[in-house]
Order: C-alpha cells, then structure tokens, then sequence
C-alpha cells in the first residue's frame, strides 16, 4: 500500500487519444487534469406482445421508449457548450424477436466531465427526461450506477513546469483536459501528478489506424526529460 505523501510526484507521456492537438498543429498537450468517468445501467421495463396482433397504439414498448432516452441522452448532453460527453454505447433488448414487442430494454449510460459536480447535474436532467419519456411510453425505468470514478486534476505547479519545458524548447503548447483515463488518475490519489501529450493522427486510438508521428513522440519525450529534471532540482 502507498500512503499520501509516498511519491514527490508522478509525469506521465501519452497520445492523446482525440483531435485537439492534431487539428490545431499544436505539438504538446499540457493536461489539466483526467475527467471522472461514471456509468449507469438504464432499464426500461414494458410489455411483451405479438408483433402482428397488437395494435401501434397503446403498446409498452420498451426499445421504442429507450431510443427516446438515448436521443435525450445527447440531447441534453449537447445543450451547453462544454467538454462534457454523454454516451451509450450497450443496448440488450428482450426477448429479441421480430415479431415480439421488445418488454425489456437495459441500456448502458456514460458520462465524462472534468467537474464531477456538472457530470451529477446532467444525470439529474437525464434521469427527469427518462423518467418523462417512460411514463409517457407506459413503460417504467430505473436507474443503477456501476462505476463511479471522480476526476483527478493535475498539479498547477508540475502543469506550469511542464509549459517552461516545451517553451525552452521551443515547442507552442495547449491546455486541455484529458477525456480518457489514465494511470496518473491513481497516482493523483497518493501525490501530486502531470500529464504530456502528444498529438494522435486524426484523433484515433485503439485502432489500427492509430498514429503518432516519431517527432511528435521525440518532442514529448523531450518535454518529459526536461520537466523531469526540473522536477529533480526542485
């Protein structure tokens, strides 16, 4: 086990996994800190029916009321600028059949920001809307949370060196959080952290097609070996 206080301080060097970087020209990231990440598993209870024998109106359709939610999922996400992000990317729907009305539709929710304060304020009106829309569908839904990580900021001082790094070397930087986590999100916990980015090529990673230019890396490894160093003698 590793107490608080156990570490002077934690650097990290990645891609950075979206398109900031690349579509600016911009060669380092400095990181402001990793957004906490929570998830819910969504689910719609309804009616299952025969497809052929139930007629459009008055059905409990669990799919039909779920696909609503997810649409106010990025509808609400979307309505105030931000960096916040609203995802679902699970469906399972029940019984799975062409000609039965779906009863069951369980739908996974995730939601990223940097102020974990913004992240439970936009689940509280996706949570209403949902509420709204079942109602409206016949349907009933619930709401269970399976994951709950808070954001980690990084160091003022660690992102300040950081900056001075890439300046003496005569590389222009930019301040941005990091969407997705990251060892230095547990490292947080126990002393203070920093975090480099690199550029990815498109903004694509976990893919095949995922790119970092060797001088893109040779930069960041640079700005590393310099924060680091100045780290040391401070």
């Amino acid at each position: 086990r590793r107490a608080p206080g156990d570490i002077a301080g934690y650097l990290e060097l990645h891609i950075e996994q979206g398109g900031l970087l690349d579509r600016a020209g911009i060669p380092i990231g400095v990181v402001l800190g990793i957004v906490g990440i929570r998830h819910w598993d969504v689910t719609v209870q309804g009616f299952s029916n025969h497809a052929g024998t139930t007629p459009m109106k008055g059905r409990r359709d669990a799919l039909l009321v779920a696909a609503r939610c997810i649409e106010a999922v990025n509808r609400i996400v979307t309505s105030v600028p931000g960096r916040q992000v609203g995802t679902v990317g699970r469906i399972q729907v029940e019984p799975g059949a062409y000609n039965v009305i779906p009863g069951k539709a369980v739908f996974g929710l995730e939601l990223r920001e940097l102020d974990d304060a913004k992240t439970l304020g936009f689940f509280r009106k996706i949570r209403t809307e949902c509420e709204r829309l079942a109602k409206a569908g016949g349907c009933t839904i619930s709401f269970q949370e399976t994951l709950a990580s808070v954001p980690a900021l990084t160091d003022p001082r660690i992102r300040r060196m950081i900056a001075a790094a890439a300046k003496d070397l005569g590389l222009v930087t930019m301040e941005l959080p990091s969407g997705a986590g990251h060892d230095a999100q547990e490292l947080a916990r126990i002393g203070p952290v920093g975090m480099i980015f690199v550029p990815s090529k498109d903004g694509i990673s976990h893919a095949p097609r995922e790119y970092s230019s060797p001088g893109d890396i040779e930069n960041g490894a640079n700005v590393l070996l310099h924060t680091l160093l100045a780290l040391d003698a401070g």
